[in-house]
């Protein structure tokens, strides 16, 4: 998993699959749920993974169609951190169903990150 991973909401993952695949030579290395239709696909293009959130309704062709997926030791510490640093929390954290514990903040421009930490299975 790549440090700092670019993730883009879409209503039609399926047409940036292909457009990521065909254009750059991604290769899907994740998928979650593994039966059925993904909620997220995880490409690997060269050394760098780019993730694909499924979304009926994205919103506009604005923000928060992107977001950041940046992976650290401890996101709770980290949580604690973001606003005396100019950020604001939105949710979490969350331990999710695939294996990583999620926190969902935004950057002093508003710009959506998510901070992520792969938990233990239990």
């Amino acid at each position: 998993m790549s440090t700092i991973q670019p993730v883009i909401v879409t209503a039609d993952q399926d047409l940036l699959r292909a457009f990521y695949t065909e254009l750059f030579g991604a290769v899907e290395v994740f998928r979650f749920p593994a039966e059925g239709p993904p909620f997220y696909l995880g490409l690997r293009i060269g050394d760098t993974d780019l993730g694909l959130v499924a979304r009926e309704d994205p919103g506009p062709g604005t923000a928060p169609r992107i977001l950041l997926g940046i992976g650290v030791d401890d996101v709770d510490g980290t949580l604690a951190r973001v606003e005396a640093l100019g950020g604001s929390v939105r949710s979490g954290p969350h331990d999710m169903p695939w294996g990583h514990r999620v926190a969902h903040i935004a950057d002093p421009d508003g710009n959506a990150v998510n901070l992520t930490q792969p938990v233990p299975a239990r």
